[in-house]
């Protein structure tokens, strides 16, 4: 095998292994898809849900906003963190931060 690499190209080469490196991707996502429908099945044996027993990662939710901006709906602003330039020019001539709170 060792002479048959030493007469291809590096090109050859570079595709040989591009070759080899999705076979063995492929390879650990069969064995993944295997191990996770004997895990499924055991579960589900148990009466659970795979999910039930390792539980789902939550993500973040963005937060919901409170403050819109009359002139721009689509200027929004949580509550949380720095407030917004609108709102804070807004809140300097006068104006109250209910008055831009979503109903």
């Amino acid at each position: 095998m060792a002479k048959d690499l030493e007469t291809l190209t590096l090109k050859e080469l570079k595709d040989l292994r591009k070759d080899i490196d999705s076979a063995i991707a492929s390879f650990h996502d069969r064995e993944k898809a295997k191990a996770k429908a004997v895990l499924e099945a055991t579960a589900k044996e148990m009466g659970f849900s795979l999910d039930e027993i390792i539980g789902k990662k939550s993500r973040r939710v963005k937060p919901v906003a409170k403050y819109r901006n009359p002139e721009n709906p689509t200027e929004t602003w949580s509550g949380r963190g720095r407030r917004p330039r609108w709102l804070e020019e807004a809140l300097s001539k006068g104006a109250s931060l209910e008055d831009f709170a979503i109903a």
